[in-house]
């Protein structure tokens, strides 16, 4: 039994080696003191956990003899509380959490008993900083705190120094207790770099000053954490592929927690001090753009830019400085500060941009890939909004700064697509300020000087337009030569792109150009190319180039092709065309000539026929128009109106801007009013009433006479138009613009239109009110009836109101309504114009009657017991007679207005509703005549 025992123990006591052997040893009476002195070989081959459980069973067994010796039993101890420790975290790591617990326990409670039982043991460091690692690993991290707190104060030498002092800054710094576990931390950084956790607690160290807000010292710590990380031994930043996954995380958590830092300092500026005291480092840049980063998250864009923008001026000649810049850009891009972002990117080009001296310092093919984009969109965006400005303000300023952005784009991106496109916005600018001859060059390097592009045609032709408002400003002695060379422009432009579609504009253009130097052969072809071109080119180039056929045959003294040519021209060209003048003018002047000596020997019929001919044969010619008019003159002398009529017609819608169309206006309203055209006679009345503007009486009475005509005409909406017309230019004489409005009510009647006609009704009573002091009997009388008939909507809504139960709320509705209506016949009373003021008076009366008998006829309460509704009749009588009383004392006033001589229908109609009201005083007969004729 004892054998089998020592041999568990010899197993156990060699177990954490692996399957450890005794070399020379194989004598089974051997004891464990017989060790001493031997080596040890490890076998790797037996398995660990069977081994595990076998030497816990042993060491467990040898504990149960009685050995005496203390340095055996309480390495045995320690030994076996060490597995039992890795049991339960071998437990722990496959989730049996019930088992692993006992475990931790019943290491827990052998290394106390280590404690207690051998205090002065050489490893109690190792067994107080297993027991602390088995408390930690049972979540009893005080206790694990305290075990740890003891280690380090008893045996500040031991070799666990700088992981229990890290243990102990974890469980501090989890508790919040950050100045302790700073200290802590702090203690494993003194050990130096061969400690295992240097690296860890610099981080953690780092963390611990930031909680207690000592931003520039967590700085430093994790400062050395980037140091270490990113920077290789030549200086140089790491690059990122060459990082872990955990190091790449931890980086950007530092860099957070430096940015954060930063933030909560100065900014910007703290950064600028802190590089300043420790000197530049690779990945210095880096802090800008996560600090910037940092404040673009919180919206800081101002902080954001600042930041980017103090990078830049502390390095500007640095690698990531221009991509800096860009940072600077975008900033004000999201804040949405746009004089920021012009102003950052005028500076991101000058200290950038091509022809800047950054240039001489750098490689653009060591610049990062997505620089040079930045530098070309912004060179476009920063030439486009200048050219913009420049459109908008014509300054020279902005027409300068668009035309050096083009150029730098142009000059440092030759075979970029956008070039070309460029090229042509440059001459553009330069056309737009004036700089037409550096727009030539532009413009022809756009169209001759790149492969063929979207602007290289247009640009051709606007060279053209170039050259020919250069011309314009050049010394009479410069301008010949200018000249040539710009039709030697227009030509190339032909030859290179005979398809443009002004390519028929531009050879014209040649064409008369070479007539005006008197190159009359040159001119001759060039014109008659165009005259060629297949199909036809537009009607006017062709008109053109057949003039200038035609003066260069004419010049050359070739008179019968020229005369050809003459008269083809004027089969296309119109009446109104001055390049066929003379020939024109030659032919009109044989044929007006005959129109005239018919006329003087009285054959008037034949002079119109010669008259005619003018315009048919020459219809360009200066005398047409008074030829026209002397055939429409001959036509009305002939008191031949319908033709008269269309003679007038036609010379006006030919010569619309001939003088002699007043007298046109005049015939043809005569002519019409003698055809019976009363609309058209109508129309010129209205033409007389717009051209007679120096005679206002001569307008307003032609504006009457049109108005008049279409009203006739039952031309309803043309006459509004006209009634309107005339309201609104002559508003006085006053009763003259009062019966137009009293016209455009009738109209508006007519068509039906209830809102159109209540709102001609407002727009007499305005009119009449607003006359003030030069309003007249007749404004008053049209203003009363337009104010009477106003009234009746209310009268009629105050005579549609029932009165139902409950009564008090249809009594409510009742009572506004019936004020209304009063309130508009008093209105219309107040006008005192007789005829309005009876049947004003009439009404009120009516209404105050309407009140009293829907009161009666009110609606009663239902399940009122006979002597309720007897009571409740009773108290709708008392409140109904004095509505009857106020009716018949309002009809006997207007009854009354007979005795003044006043006596129409709403008086007799208020004599009726008396005889009704009060039939013992007023329903009796008269003997004799009646009472109108009595006061008559």
């Amino acid at each position: 039994m004892k054998l089998a025992i020592l041999n568990a123990v010899l197993f156990a006591w060699l177990w954490p080696f692996g399957g450890d052997k005794l070399k020379d040893t194989d004598d089974p009476n051997a004891t464990i003191r017989d060790l001493e002195g031997h080596e040890v070989e490890i076998d790797r081959t037996v398995p660990i956990d069977q081994g595990a459980e076998q030497a816990m069973e042993g060491y467990r067994a040898f504990l149960e003899l009685a050995i005496d010796d203390p340095a055996l039993r309480a390495e045995a101890m320690r030994r076996l509380a060490d597995l039992q420790l890795e049991a339960g975290e071998d437990q722990q790591m496959d989730g049996l959490g019930e088992t692993m617990a006992t475990e931790y326990e019943e290491a827990v409670l052998l290394y106390q008993q280590l404690l207690m039982a051998y205090p002065e043991n050489a490893q109690n460091d190792r067994v107080m900083y297993q027991l602390a690692r088995a408390y930690e690993n049972n979540g009893q991290t005080e206790r694990a705190l305290e075990v740890l707190d003891r280690l380090v104060r008893q045996h500040p030498d031991t070799d666990y120094i700088d992981e229990a002092q890290f243990r102990r800054g974890e469980i501090l710094f989890l508790s919040k207790s950050y100045v302790a576990s700073e200290e802590a931390y702090r203690v494993v950084l003194a050990v130096g770099d061969e400690s295992d956790f240097y690296e860890e607690s610099l981080y953690k160290h780092g963390w611990a000053l930031f909680k207690q807000l000592r931003h520039e010292e967590c700085i430093v710590s994790f400062a050395e954490i980037l140091d270490r990380k990113l920077i290789t031994t030549d200086g140089s930043i790491v690059e990122p592929e060459k990082l872990s996954r955990a190091e790449r995380e931890m980086i950007d958590d530092t860099f957070r927690v430096i940015s954060i830092s930063f933030s909560y300092l100065e900014g910007a500026e703290s950064v600028e001090e802190y590089l300043a005291t420790r000197g530049d480092v690779a990945y210095d840049y880096l802090l800008y753009v996560r600090l910037g980063q940092l404040f673009l998250d919180k919206e800081r864009y101002q902080d954001a830019a600042d930041t980017y923008k103090g990078f830049v001026e502390r390095q500007p000649n640095h690698d990531q400085a221009p991509l800096m810049q860009v940072r600077v850009i975008d900033a004000y891009r999201l804040a949405r500060f746009p004089s920021m972002v012009l102003e950052e990117k005028q500076a991101l080009i000058d200290s950038y941009g091509p022809t800047s001296s950054y240039w001489e310092l750098h490689d653009p093919e060591d610049m990062p890939d997505e620089f040079m984009p930045h530098i070309k969109s912004n060179l476009m965006d920063l030439a486009k909004h200048y050219h913009s400005m420049a459109q908008q303000t014509k300054k020279t300023e902005h027409l300068d700064r668009a035309a050096r952005y083009y150029r730098d784009y142009i000059d440092s991106f030759p075979d970029d697509p956008d070039t070309a496109r460029n090229n042509f916005l440059l001459a553009e600018i330069l056309f737009d300020s004036g700089r037409y001859k550096e727009a030539v060059v532009e413009y022809e390097r756009t169209a001759y000087g790149y492969p063929f592009h979207g602007q290289a045609d247009e640009a051709g032709y606007a060279a053209l337009l170039s050259y020919a408002r250069q011309e314009e400003q050049l010394p009479e002695v410069d301008r010949a030569a200018w000249h040539r060379r710009s039709i030697d422009s227009s030509l190339r432009f032909a030859a290179t792109y005979p398809r443009h579609e002004q390519v028929a504009t531009v050879l014209t253009k040649a064409a008369e150009d070479l007539f005006e130097l008197n190159e009359y052969g040159e001119a001759i072809q060039v014109s008659s190319k165009v005259i060629a071109i297949e199909p036809a080119v537009d009607l006017k180039l062709r008109q053109t180039s057949w003039t200038v056929l035609a003066h260069s045959l004419f010049d050359l003294n070739d008179y019968e092709q020229a005369e050809s040519a003459y008269l083809t021209l004027r089969t296309l060209m119109s009446v109104n065309d001055p390049r066929q003048t003379d020939i024109t003018e030659r032919i009109a002047a044989s044929v007006y000539k005959q129109g005239e000596l018919a006329r003087e020997v009285g054959d008037l019929s034949a002079s119109v026929t010669h008259f005619s001919r003018v315009g048919q044969l020459a219809p360009a010619s200066g005398i047409r128009a008074t030829a026209d008019y002397d055939a429409a003159a001959a036509l009305v002398a002939l008191e031949d109106w319908g033709r008269a009529a269309q003679a007038l017609e036609h010379f006006r819608s030919t010569h619309p801007a001939n003088e002699l169309n007043k007298d046109v206006t005049q015939a043809l309203a005569a002519a019409y009013l003698e055809s019976g055209n009363s609309v058209g006679a109508a129309g010129e009345f209205e033409r007389i009433a717009m051209e007679s503007s120096d005679n206002p009486d001569v307008q307003r009475e032609a504006m009457w006479k049109a108005a008049d005509l279409y009203d006739k005409a039952n031309q309803t909406a043309a006459a509004t138009v006209a009634y309107e017309r005339f309201v609104g230019r002559f508003p006085y004489p006053l009763d003259e613009a009062m019966n137009a409005r009293e016209r455009l009510l009738k109209l508006a009647k007519r068509s039906n239109d209830q809102t159109l006609y209540f709102r001609r009704l407002h727009e007499i009573i305005s009119a009449d009110e607003l006359a003030g002091s030069t309003r007249t009997a007749r404004s008053r009388t049209l203003a009363a009836r337009a104010s009477l008939e106003m009234a009746q909507p209310k009268l009629n809504t105050f005579l549609n109101l029932r009165l139902i139960a409950p009564l008090q709320d249809s009594l409510k509705l009742k009572k506004v309504a019936m004020e209304s209506a009063l309130e508009a016949y008093g209105k219309s009373a107040s006008y005192e114009i007789a005829e309005v003021t009876t049947a004003s008076t009439y009404h009120i009366a009516e209404i105050y009657n309407g009140m009293s008998r829907a009161l009666f006829d009110s609606e009663r309460p239902p399940k009122l017991s006979p002597e309720e509704l007897e009571q409740y009749e009773i108290l709708l009588e008392e409140q109904a007679f004095p509505f009857e009383e106020k009716a018949i004392e309002i009809h006997e006033a207007n009854a009354l207005r007979a005795s003044e001589g006043v006596y129409d229908e709403w008086v007799a109609a208020s004599y009726e509703q008396l005889a009704k009201l009060l039939p013992i005083r007023y329903a009796k007969a008269e003997k004799g005549t009646d009472y109108a004729t009595a006061i008559q």
